[in-house]
């Protein structure tokens, strides 16, 4: 039985270091589930950053999947403060992954993620360090799904597929509840639902 989502999930992620492997075998698993989602290869080349935020403005979901390499990316971190926003005033679900990469080198900034981070600030504003501190750091300290190195990849896929639709079931009763004049469920946006206790982990 397919599942169709009239809502846009944005994939936030390392194009470089994610694009040909898990994201792809993601992609598959969103069509085969008829889930709706926009990642950046659609995106028409010669554009700028500023279609990327309204694309991420255009969605219900945004899934940050954070990797080894994520911090290597201005790109990356930039969707990421725009994620946070948004966010922040409810306007957006997140759910996060964190692909191979432990949750504490995302939420301090330490480890190869750490490097990288730091590597990137060197050539970065001190008001966007703030900024990408800031929305690491908060995002960081939700609850989130985590594959490890001997973790089998087809059933974490099948897991982020189950948590995105049990957060588009979310939104769909968010919204029934608005339509019918009640009153706005007051739920924190950054968290993901606890579908499935034993493939969660709160951080």
């Amino acid at each position: 039985m397919t599942f169709f989502s009239p809502t846009q999930v944005f994939l936030n992620y390392r194009g470089e270091q994610l694009r040909y492997s898990f994201v792809s075998h993601l992609i598959d698993a969103f069509e085969r589930n008829e889930i709706n989602f926009f990642v950046d290869k659609y995106e028409q080349r010669g554009k700028d950053l500023k279609n990327l935020f309204l694309r991420i403005q255009e969605s219900k979901i945004a899934l940050a999947i954070f990797s080894t390499r994520y911090t290597e990316s201005s790109w990356c971190m930039d969707e990421l403060v725009k994620i946070k926003k948004l966010a922040d005033k409810g306007k957006l679900h997140v759910i996060l992954i964190f692909y191979k990469v432990k949750v504490e080198d995302v939420r301090k900034q330490t480890g190869e993620f750490g490097d990288n981070f730091w590597t990137l600030a060197k050539v970065s504003s001190g008001d966007q360090i703030k900024k990408w501190k800031e929305a690491l750091e908060c995002i960081s300290n939700k609850m989130g799904l985590s594959l490890g190195d001997k973790s089998y990849e087809a059933d974490f896929v099948k897991d982020v597929v189950k948590a995105v639709r049990s957060v588009v079931a979310e939104i769909g009763l968010e919204e029934e509840d608005n339509h019918f004049g009640k009153k706005k469920r007051k739920d924190c946006k950054c968290e993901l639902p606890d579908f499935k206790k034993s493939r969660t982990k709160k951080l």
